[in-house]
């Protein structure tokens, strides 16, 4: 109500913001193949409200059409459309907002079409919350495909065949997956790189971002259910980084990722140029981090302004037998828990393991018992869950250094 109607260039000639009585940016984006087709505001399908800042660390709200992002917020990854051995009730209770699936696995396995006719994959997994669908531009980083100016052909990891993925078949994938948020194909190289490869990474995630955000806001309705987030490359150069912000900017999304980073350098190298990156970002669009799950790293990305994270560190962690607690690491299956009557962390009563003691859980471990990496998956997705919502408090009650400080003693 009251909203001024705005008329608005093709999208690649910038974005329209308006400004509400809030104060928070509303964009509309021009739809030149689809000219019919209704255009929500930013604050009709995606808003952001920050509850409260201390320094550059923020907590606030992503509300979306079928739910709410607490932020800062940790994502747990299901990369098959599932988190490995939970029902994703389960995974709800620990705490989870909005999990994350991957493209590139669910477009080979069980395919997109059928993720999509069978209800997306709120529908298809039965997952009530948010979910978010990475791009397949980190199988790029990992799975070493062929990459051209056009896209990526890379072999499948089940059956051998090749599949080309570009920025518009991207999109056109994302689309038929359904999430609430879907992400730009980029370019992410491994570090340490040369100059000459994160130079191309970002000429080309530059490019294939224009691609891709001219096919999402194309679709026939992936724009009226769906939001797109764009993603800055450069590895640790800060005039890369810089460069990447400045023209996926100019693209315009309704947030932005941090990509290419927690790929193989150190935590200090890519501290100065994430700081670039975020102090270039709008405030009142969120920031997302992405591959990262580890406490100490993560107080270190919210201290300079993200609002969002994902790793497959906790679950993976479970299944070899480490344990998340307010001590740090443990490895369960270190002989000196043998006969340990303790629970897993005792300063966490509320863990859905609280109730077996150390000893019983690397037993089941030892044994090879499913029982045992589930019970452990619940227990870290649900410890990292709530480091989170102290953190949060900590943003909200205007004590971050302290709270920093006390994670980087025991994870630093």
């Amino acid at each position: 109500p009251g909203e001024q109607q705005v008329a608005v260039a093709p999208f690649l000639q910038g974005r329209v913001r308006q400004q509400s009585a809030s104060g928070v940016g509303r964009h509309r984006h021009a739809d030149p193949c689809h000219p019919d087709l209704r255009l929500l505001t930013m604050s009709e399908r995606f808003a952001f409200t920050i509850d409260a800042t201390d320094g550059a660390a923020r907590t606030g709200r992503i509300a979306m059409q079928r739910g709410t992002i607490r932020t800062p917020a940790f994502m747990p990854v299901g990369t098959a459309a599932t988190v490995k051995a939970m029902k994703p009730e389960t995974v709800r209770k620990t705490g989870a907002d909005i999990i994350l699936g991957n493209t590139y696995h669910l477009m080979l396995r069980p395919g997109a079409d059928i993720v999509r006719d069978l209800g997306g994959l709120r529908g298809f997994t039965g997952w009530n919350g948010l979910s978010l669908t990475d791009s397949g531009g980190y199988q790029i980083f990992s799975l070493h495909p062929t990459v051209d100016d056009d896209g990526a052909v890379f072999r499948s990891t089940y059956d051998g065949s090749t599949h080309r993925l570009t920025p518009e078949g991207a999109a056109t994938v994302q689309a038929d997956l359904g999430a609430d948020i879907q992400m730009v194909l980029d370019v992410c190289p491994g570090l340490p790189a040369t100059d000459h490869v994160l130079r191309r990474a970002v000429e080309r995630t530059a490019v294939w971002a224009a691609r891709g955000r001219g096919a999402f806001l194309a679709h026939p309705d992936a724009a009226g259910r769906q939001s797109q987030f764009g993603i800055v490359q450069g590895g640790v150069d800060p005039v890369l980084r810089a460069e990447s912000t400045r023209r996926t900017l100019e693209v315009g999304f309704d947030g932005y990722a941090v990509g290419g980073m927690s790929v193989g350098e150190s935590r200090d190298e890519m501290l100065e140029p994430l700081a670039v990156v975020t102090s270039m970002l709008p405030s009142d669009q969120p920031r997302y981090f992405m591959g990262l799950g580890d406490p100490a790293g993560l107080v270190e990305v919210v201290g300079r302004g993200i609002d969002m994270f994902d790793c497959v560190l906790p679950t993976r962690h479970a299944r070899h037998g480490t344990v998340l607690t307010t001590g740090g690491r443990l490895n369960l299956r270190n002989a000196r828990f043998a006969t340990d009557d303790l629970p897993l962390d005792p300063a966490f009563p509320a863990s859905p393991a609280a109730r077996w003691s150390r000893a019983y859980l690397r037993h089941l471990l030892m044994i090879d018992e499913p029982t045992g990496r589930r019970l452990l998956t619940l227990h870290n997705l649900a410890w990292l869950l709530d480091f989170v919502d102290r953190l949060r408090a900590a943003i909200h009650e205007g004590r971050f250094e302290e709270f920093r400080s006390e994670t980087l003693a025991v994870w630093g």
